[in-house]
C-alpha cells in the first residue's frame, strides 16, 4: 500500500510538493528519528539484561535506567572500541568507510580472544543464505481501511527521507535530482520488496552522504552497494553470525548522530516563535508519541504556518485622496476618481486565510460612494472561499443601494470569477479588464455623462 501511494505521488507530480514542507518540520522529524534509532541501541551497546524492551520511548528509557546495574563490561568495551575506531578512522583515510573497518576489527578480535558478547548468531541464529522466495501477499479487503494510516506514514517517511537524501546528495555533488522520478522508483521498490517478505525501503541520508564522501560520482555506486549486499547474503552470510551486537549498536549510534542534522538546530532556534514551535512539536511527537502522529501534525502545522504567512502578505484597503496625491496607489497616481466612486484594492493572494480582510474593509458601507470599484490587478491568486467572500460583499453592496464593478483580474482569478455566482450578482457588464474601463462603466451606471473628466464608451 505504501509503495502504491509513492507511485501515485510520483506520477501525479507530488514529489515536487514534498519539498515545500517547511524546514522546521523536516529537521524536527529527522532529529526525532535519530533519537529513536540511538535509543534502541542502548541495550546492545551496554549489554543490558532487559527482556522485552518497550517499544515506546519513555518506557524504554525508564526500563534502561532501572536496568543500568546489569550492564556488561565486555559488551561496553567492545562498543566503546568500535566507537573510537569510527571517530578516529576518517583521520587515517576517507576512502574506506570506518564502519567497515570497525566491524571487521571488532569481529576478528571477539572471535580470536573469545570475548563473551552477544552476536548476530547467538541472538538471531545467523543470516539466512540464498535468495528469498517470492510470494504475493494475501489480499484482505477488511484490512485496507485499518492499514491506511500506517501505510500513509510509511509512504510519507519514505518520500521525505528519500527526497531529503537526494537534496543532501545535490548539495554535496552539485548535481540535481528529479523528485517525481525518485518517488516512482521508491514506490516500485516498495511494491516489489513486499512480495519477498522485505520491509519498506527508503533513501538513507547517512548512507548517501557516506557514499559521496567515499568518492561516488554516479548511480553506479548504488548498484555496487546492492551487489555487495547480495554477495554477502549469498556467500558471506555464515560469517556474519560472528558480528558482535555491541559493534552494530555503536555503528548505528554514529549513523543516528550523523543523520540527525543537529548542526541545523541552532539556526532553527533563531527563527520566529512559530517556526520554533513547529520544530518542537514535530520533534517531540516523533520521539514521545509515534511517527504517524508526528507526520500528520507536522504537515498540518506546516499548512497552517504557510496559510498564516501567505495571508499576512494580503492587503485589502480603500483608496483615499491622500493615496492618490502621494502616489501610494502607483497606477492610481494622477488619475481622476469621481466623488461618486469608491475604489478598494486587493493586493496579494486572496485565499481562505485572508477573506476576513475584505469583510473588515467593507464593514461600514455608508462611507462608500454610489459605485464601488473592486480593483484586483494586484490579486495574485483566488480560491473558492475568496470568491464566496466577494459574492457576500457584492450582495451587501447591492442591498445598500450601491453598485459594484470588478476590474483588473488576472487570468486565474478571472476564470474563477466568470464561473461563479459573482457575475450573476453584479451583472457581467460590471466585470471590466482595467481601472479606466471600470471608471467608464461607473460613469454609465451613475449617469455622469456631463463630467468633462470622463470619456464614456457606449
Amino acid at each position: 500500500m505504501a509503495g502504491v501511494m509513492l507511485l501515485l505521488m510520483g506520477l501525479t507530480g507530488l514529489g515536487s510538493a514534498v519539498r515545500f514542507i517547511p524546514r522546521p518540520v523536516t529537521i524536527g522529524f529527522t532529529n526525532g528519528i535519530a533519537v529513536l534509532i540511538a535509543s534502541t541501541q542502548i541495550k546492545d551497546f551496554f549489554g543490558l539484561s532487559v527482556d522485552p524492551v518497550p517499544s515506546e520511548f519513555l518506557p524504554r528509557m525508564v526500563t534502561f535506567a532501572r536496568s543500568a546495574a546489569t550492564f556488561n563490561v565486555p559488551s561496553t568495551l567492545v562498543a566503546a572500541a568500535t566507537l573510537a575506531i569510527l571517530l578516529l578512522w576518517p583521520r587515517v583515510t576517507k576512502r574506506v568507510p570506518g564502519s567497515i573497518v570497525a566491524m571487521l576489527l571488532a569481529t576478528i578480535a571477539c572471535v580470536v580472544f573469545a570475548v563473551p558478547v552477544e552476536t548476530i548468531g547467538s541472538k538471531f541464529g545467523g543470516i539466512p543464505t540464498g535468495l528469498p522466495q517470492m510470494a504475493l501477499p494475501e489480499f484482505r479487503a477488511d484490512l485496507i481501511m485499518p492499514l491506511i494510516p500506517s501505510a500513509f506514514t510509511v509512504a510519507m517517511l519514505a518520500a521525505i527521507e528519500s527526497l531529503l537524501s537526494a537534496v543532501v546528495a545535490d548539495n554535496m555533488s552539485g548535481d540535481r535530482h528529479k523528485p517525481d522520478i525518485e518517488l516512482v522508483a521508491q514506490g516500485a521498490a516498495n511494491v516489489a520488496v513486499s512480495m519477498f517478505g522485505g520491509i519498506p525501503a527508503t533513501g538513507a541520508i547517512a548512507c548517501t552522504a557516506t557514499n559521496i564522501r567515499c568518492g561516488a560520482t554516479s548511480p553506479v555506486s548504488g548498484i555496487v552497494h546492492s551487489l555487495t549486499l547480495l554477495a554477502i547474503v549469498l556467500v558471506a552470510a555464515p560469517l556474519a553470525r560472528f558480528i558482535p551486537l555491541p559493534t552494530l549498536a555503536a555503528i548505528l549510534m554514529v549513523v543516528a548522530c550523523h543523520m540527525g542534522e543537529w548542526k541545523h538546530v541552532p539556526a532553527i532556534l533563531r527563527l520566529s516563535a512559530a517556526d520554533v514551535l513547529v520544530w518542537v512539536a514535530t520533534f517531540s511527537l516523533t520521539v514521545f508519541a509515534d511517527l504517524t502522529v508526528a507526520v500528520e501534525v507536522g504537515v498540518v502545522l506546516a499548512a497552517l504556518l504557510y496559510i498564516q504567512r501567505v495571508s499576512s502578505t494580503t492587503t485589502v484597503a480603500s483608496v483615499t485622496e491622500d493615496d492618490i496625491r502621494e502616489g501610494g496607489a502607483h497606477v492610481l497616481a494622477d488619475k481622476y476618481i469621481p466623488p461618486y466612486v469608491s475604489v478598494i484594492r486587493v493586493h496579494g493572494p486572496f485565499l481562505f486565510g485572508a477573506t476576513e480582510k475584505l469583510e473588515e474593509a467593507t464593514g461600514d458601507l455608508t462611507k462608500f460612494g454610489p459605485v464601488v470599484v473592486l480593483k484586483l490587478s494586484h490579486m495574485t491568486a483566488l480560491d473558492g472561499t475568496g470568491v464566496h467572500a466577494m459574492e457576500a460583499v457584492a450582495t451587501r453592496v447591492l442591498e445598500s443601494g450601491r453598485s459594484l464593478v470588478v476590474c483588473g483580474a488576472k487570468p486565474q482569478p478571472l476564470e474563477l470569477i466568470e464561473r461563479s455566482k459573482l457575475v450573476q450578482i453584479i451583472n457581467r457588464r460590471n466585470v471590466q479588464p482595467h481601472l479606466d474601463a471600470a471608471l467608464e462603466r461607473a460613469a454609465i451606471i451613475y449617469g455622469g455623462f456631463d463630467n468633462p473628466h470622463i470619456r464614456v464608451l457606449v
